[in-house]
């Protein structure tokens, strides 16, 4: 036997199995190279992704980049032993949270730290972050795969990191903001990738729930479907707003923190805002949370999204319009509060 082999044997032994994750690549690598757009130049496999910026479509181009992770949503994925979602949900947030700046996504990262690699756990993850990738016009560029033992267990977890460019002209920034301009509530499609420590502590410890259970409240729908739902993308209705001009003066990406902590994060020090929370459709699994948590509502807002995944603020004569673009990108989003004088100050009017 060759020293090579006796190394990865002896890996092998050690917990940590390099051809079973060359094995299992191999299986998605079709699926990667087909969100690959001609800019991108590196082959899956290299030690860096290489991307070339076309300088003929963009004159000042701002690079933005976002990185995070998906969170304690993993444990309810292996809970359901489902986990055909979350690699929507790591792309779809990290595009989020570039897009409130204006920024077109143009290729994202990946990174899935393991404690024992297996299939199909594996290529279900990869073939999610693909799709979303995919569906954006983004170039998954690769990632890396860690595996561990010891260090997560039976458990995984899953991070992302984003690039996307904006002309420099076009940054949002949140600074044209003034009062009188309407705040756009964008619907969500249920707790996207933030408060699931509440949600399994009420759900789960507390409630007794299993991730089968069908309470009434969700209308016949399991427990664990209505948790794993995947974040919503909100790039497309952004994009088609810009494109028709519309005055998107700035953008609120809800996630951890609920329109408390994330809507300040844009305004401009001396405005605020006043939110009409009766005119927020909210979603039932956020009402059975409240329900089997006895959680007071300013809580609620303050973990959660409650049904809305993101806030436009637009001057009042572009309202309508901005509200049919993003309803014909299959978005429900209606007007839920408008900007005051204030100090940065959000108010949830429950």
């Amino acid at each position: 036997m060759s020293n090579t082999a006796g190394k990865s044997e002896a890996y092998r032994a050690a917990g940590v199995d390099i051809d079973l994750a060359t094995s299992l690549l191999s299986k998605v690598k079709s699926k990667i190279s087909s969100t690959r757009t001609p800019e991108a130049l590196a082959p899956i496999g290299g030690f860096g992704g290489l991307y070339r910026i076309n300088l003929s479509r963009w004159k000042k181009p701002v690079m933005v980049t976002s990185i995070d992770g998906v969170g304690t949503k993993l444990m309810v994925a292996a809970m359901a032993n489902d986990f055909t979602t979350v690699g929507h949900d790591i792309v779809n947030h990290c595009v989020n949270d570039i897009a409130v700046q204006g920024a077109e996504p143009v290729y994202f990262v990946d990174y899935i730290g393991i404690g024992k690699l297996r299939s199909p756990l594996y290529e279900n993850v990869l073939i999610g972050i693909a799709d979303a990738c995919r569906a954006q016009n983004m170039t998954l560029i690769g990632g890396e795969t860690a595996e561990m033992p010891g260090m997560y267990g039976n458990d995984f977890d899953l991070v992302g990191c984003i690039t996307g460019i904006v002309e420099e002209d076009g940054i949002i920034d949140g600074s044209k903001i003034r009062p009188g301009h309407v705040a756009i509530g964008l619907s969500s499609v249920g707790l996207h990738t933030n408060g699931f420590s509440l949600a399994r502590k009420v759900l789960f410890e507390k409630a007794g729930l299993t991730v089968d259970s069908k309470p009434a409240e969700l209308g016949g729908e399991n427990l664990g479907a209505a948790l794993l739902k995947p974040h919503r993308c909100y790039w497309p209705a952004i994009k088609a707003a810009l494109n028709e001009g519309i005055a998107l003066d700035g953008l609120a990406h809800i996630t951890g923190g609920g329109l408390y902590d994330n809507v300040p994060r844009i305004l401009p020090d001396d405005v605020g805002v006043t939110f009409n929370c009766k005119s927020i459709d909210v979603l039932p699994i956020f009402r059975l949370i409240e329900k089997l948590g006895c959680i007071e509502a300013h809580e609620m807002y303050r973990v959660f999204n409650m049904g809305v995944g993101m806030v436009w603020f637009v001057p009042p004569t572009d309202t309508d319009k901005a509200i049919a673009i993003s309803k014909a990108q299959g978005i429900p989003a209606a007007v839920i509060g408008e900007v005051t004088p204030g100090n940065k100050k959000v108010v949830c009017n429950l």
